[in-house]
């Protein structure tokens, strides 16, 4: 299963973007961001578990919770980023 990850520059945009998200019906999980991704200054992240994450980009940008990145995290490990 892809895992997607959706950085943020403080926990507090984290915290937003993941009530944002759960009110739209996507479940994420708020935690800091894994090691290889501490070197794009990203502190903060939501783990997805679903193919659905450009709603979920859409709801954040709708809602005007400032966003870094998206990233996909395929099962066999690979790492890339998304432009969504």
């Amino acid at each position: 299963m892809n895992v997607y990850y959706i950085t943020f520059r403080s926990v507090t945009f984290a915290q937003r973007g993941e009530e944002i998200l759960r009110r739209g019906g996507i479940s994420s999980v708020l935690q800091r961001t894994p090691r290889w991704m501490e070197e794009q200054g990203c502190g903060y992240c939501l783990r997805l578990r679903t193919d659905d994450v450009q709603t979920g980009a859409a709801l954040l940008r709708g809602s005007r919770i400032p966003f870094r990145k998206i990233y996909l995290q395929q099962p066999e490990g690979n790492v890339e980023e998304l432009a969504v």
